[in-house]
């Protein structure tokens, strides 16, 4: 299973952790490490599952991408 990490911009609060968390763990194939101010480390087998965090992050009115 490979790990990615995600920066997440617009994050500065716990009830905004909260939120991207629960918005990342419903999304299917993935698995969420840590979620904190300003990045989520997820891991997932496919990197659509990637596309799909990202997807859903933004939905909440984030910014969101692949850190590299």
């Amino acid at each position: 299973m490979a790990e990615y990490t995600l920066l997440i911009d617009g994050m500065h609060c716990g009830s905004c952790v909260r939120r991207v968390n629960q918005a990342l763990e419903a999304t299917p194939g993935l698995k969420v490490g840590e979620v904190r101010v300003g990045a989520a480390r997820v891991s997932t087998e496919e990197l659509p599952a990637v596309d799909a965090a990202i997807a859903a992050v933004v939905k909440l009115g984030f910014k969101a991408q692949l850190a590299v």
